[in-house]
């Protein structure tokens, strides 16, 4: 390095080595949220390949479920590597946590389905789910605090901002892998084309575990170590010290919850709707998201750099006010731009199921065994599965009608039905030639720029809260106590509820919920953070 770079280096406190360090921790986490993010944008195909011996809304609903195992397990992941990572170090515990996500992305391209292997497919396929969510667990805590500890202080909020972009990148780079999969494959894709994306994993574990083997151990955990002053503890300083335990109480219902809740609205949920509840043809979703987050990612650099000048919480709290102003606005604008038809189907002939209520189940049977045959369970099914909002009034025992606009139906007939919803202008599908694909990409970039206010300064917010000795494992576990549980299971949750309730923004409620709580407890306890000492603090 010559003299002049050398003292640029040096001046904003970190070399050109460091800086390549940092990039390569960056590629290899948004490989990691690849594998991570496969499942998800695949669930609808792997309900059918994995759930055969149940109904199709509880086949969905059930992909989803194995979805949010990854999430359920990920705190566990966090204490288990978090506690890693503060005894050994960062870099060999983030080395692991790569191998085991590659490996078990890998195993899930090459699982026979259910027709195979009959219950041991999606038992399996939940083990995998498990251990991608262990993995993930301490990919996150050890990435940020990698970056957040080579960073010149006054930087920390837009050099941890790449970190931020990973989660989106790799959602992005899963999306254009299933693109050119269902590309190549065509009509195959429902059968086997969807193994691809998840063998291509394999060589992105090589190209990632070259980089994580590149790297250097961070100095802050160095000088810690070879002062002696590492925790020999950590899970028990972290959570057994009520002063510390306030400030990741803080941090989990303060603005992890919240941005969980923003992340999976803007990046799952939206995908989720347009698809399944407004059935949008699944490629014309994808490239539309795909849009989306081309043209937002950058904005997470941006609010990590503004966080760095004007503060990390009012930042976040400007994602949260905003999270609770638009959401309901923002599907509704989805409907009426991705689907005009429903919208106006749904205006000029409303779908009212009339039937006893005792007769009417909710509309999910985990092992397969439940008896939803009775003319309310049937046509609330078909609804849900044509994605046709309804309303549901009771009536006396024994009675059951359909009522589309003015005309009523007595007891379920399918065709009946069918013919019924037709003849009033609710689509099979969602009109290609009627999708506003400019304002849907526009809709899905506020949620998406909503969600940037409250991730982008979140990673040097989280690290400039807790102390070196146990930052690994105190930010790890409320991190992904939200993400994982507060906004992994958000999909699930709300889908469910639009089925339980025929109204298809009535899932919307719980996003509406978490941001009120998260923007309570931030306004009320958190203290700004971005000129906290990370080294002394």
């Amino acid at each position: 390095m010559s003299n002049s770079m050398a003292t640029t280096a040096s001046a904003v406190g970190i070399s050109r080595a460091e800086r390549k360090v940092i990039l390569a921790s960056s590629l290899g986490t948004v490989f990691e949220w690849y594998d991570f993010f496969l499942y998800g944008a695949l669930a609808a195909i792997i309900g059918k390949q994995f759930f055969a011996g149940v109904n199709e809304t509880t086949a969905f609903i059930l992909a989803l479920l194995t979805f949010a195992a990854g999430f359920l397990v990920r705190p566990f992941g966090a204490l288990l590597f978090g506690r890693l990572g503060d005894m050994v170090g960062r870099k060999y515990t983030f080395l692991a946590t790569i191998v085991i996500m590659g490996l078990s992305t890998f195993l899930v391209g090459v699982l026979p389905g259910y027709a195979t292997l009959g219950i041991a497919a999606p038992l399996i396929l939940v083990g995998l789910r498990m251990l991608q969510g262990l993995a993930i667990g301490g990919e996150y805590g050890g990435a940020a605090i990698y970056v957040a500890e080579h960073a010149p202080d006054h930087k920390r909020g837009g050099y941890t901002s790449w970190i931020q972009t990973t989660a989106g990148a790799g959602l992005l780079l899963s999306l254009l892998v299933i693109l050119a999969c269902r590309k190549l494959t065509g009509e195959a894709f429902n059968d086997w084309g969807w193994r691809l994306p998840f063998l291509v994993s394999i060589a992105l574990l090589a190209i990632s575990t070259w980089i994580r083997l590149s790297m250097q151990e961070s100095p802050a955990f160095l000088k810690m170590k070879q002062e002696g002053k590492h925790s020999k503890a950590p899970i028990t300083e972290a959570f057994g010290n009520w002063s510390n335990l306030k400030l990741v109480l803080i941090s989990l219902f303060g603005f992890n919850g919240g941005q969980a809740v923003t992340f999976y609205c803007a990046q799952f949920y939206s995908l989720f709707f347009l698809t399944q509840i407004l059935k949008v043809d699944p490629q014309t979703a994808n490239l539309m998201l795909v849009a989306s987050l081309v043209i937002t990612t950058p904005l997470f650099l941006y609010f990590g750099h503004l966080s760095d000048r004007v503060g990390r919480k009012p930042v976040l709290i400007a994602g949260l006010i905003l999270g609770l102003a638009l959401t309901f606005p923002a599907f509704r604008w989805l409907t009426d731009f991705a689907n005009p038809d429903v919208a106006a189907a749904q205006t000029r002939a409303p779908v009212v199921v009339v039937a006893d209520p005792a007769s009417c189940h909710f509309q999910f049977d985990p092992i397969g065994k439940a008896k939803l045959n009775t003319p309310c369970d049937q046509a609330k099914a078909l609804l849900a599965k044509n994605g046709v909002p309804y309303k549901q009034q009771a009536a006396p025992a024994g009675v059951t009608e359909i009522h589309i606009g003015g005309v009523a139906q007595q007891g379920f007939d399918k065709k009946a039905l069918q013919d019924g919803l037709k003849a009033a202008g609710y689509p099979d599908k969602a009109d290609p030639d009627k999708i506003n694909h400019l304002m849907v990409i526009l809709v899905l970039v506020l949620l998406s720029v909503i969600s940037a206010l409250t991730y982008g300064p979140l990673a040097a917010m989280m690290v400039e809260l807790f102390p070196t000795r146990i930052r690994y494992t105190s930010m790890s576990l409320p991190y992904h106590l939200g993400n994982g549980w507060i906004g992994g299971l958000m999909p699930t949750v709300a889908f469910s509820l639009v089925v339980y309730t025929g109204d298809i923004l009535y899932g919307l409620w719980y996003p509406i919920v978490v941001y009120a709580m998260s923007l309570a407890v931030s306004l009320l306890f958190l203290k700004e953070t971005f000129r906290n000492d990370i080294h002394s603090h």
